[in-house]
């Protein structure tokens, strides 16, 4: 009896916890194909299967499910962006596919940071999360400049990688992926000065 009543528990958390991330997956995804303001709990409840009522019950309020749905996504970014320190192409690469799954929606979230403290909180974090991720992948060529030289260096690094960057190349320029990819790198090599590779 006690083994089928904590199997049923065990299962009852599973399909709990699966049920609180499709509803942050789904207003993840939201934000990314509209503005913010217009995202309508019933969009969400609809796009993640689930009642509003359930929605609720997971989250308490509006707030507090955007709020978990940035941490969430903020956690899937950071997956993406993975790269081992040092493989500059490797990190052209990643960045690249990063941008290209998820750069126009960052572009339309920048938009709106100005209208509410809570996106750009939001999007201050994501300033703070691509340099931290510049200073790990490049720390390599970062080594042995003094910390002005250093400091100089990440700000270059994080305006070469940054989606408005790939924005300018990809959306305003019309240059393809792999056109795109190519100029990144031979941006990254001109300011490590390392020989450029094929990307």
């Amino acid at each position: 009896m006690k083994m089928n009543r904590k199997y049923a528990m065990t299962n009852r958390a599973e399909a709990v916890d699966a049920t609180r991330r499709r509803i942050m997956q789904a207003t993840w995804d939201l934000q990314s194909e509209q503005l913010i303001a217009t995202i309508s709990l019933e969009a969400i409840a609809e796009r993640a299967g689930v009642s509003v009522q359930t929605v609720l019950r997971q989250f308490g309020n509006r707030a507090q499910l955007f709020d978990a749905a940035m941490k969430f996504g903020a956690e899937i970014v950071t997956e993406e962006r993975q790269t081992p320190a040092g493989d500059v192409p490797g990190a052209v690469r990643a960045i690249i596919d990063h941008y290209e799954l998820r750069g126009d929606g960052v572009i339309l979230l920048l938009a709106q940071e100005d209208e509410q403290d809570a996106i750009r909180q939001i999007t201050e974090h994501g300033r703070q999360l691509h340099r931290d991720w510049v200073q790990e992948v490049f720390a390599p060529s970062l080594e042995g400049r003094s910390a002005k030289e250093q400091e100089s260096l990440v700000d270059l690094l994080v305006v070469a990688t940054d989606v408005y960057t790939w924005k300018l190349l990809r959306r305003d320029r019309g240059h393809s992926r792999k056109q795109t990819e190519r100029l990144i790198n031979r941006l990254l090599s001109t300011l490590l000065g390392i020989p450029e590779k094929e990307s």
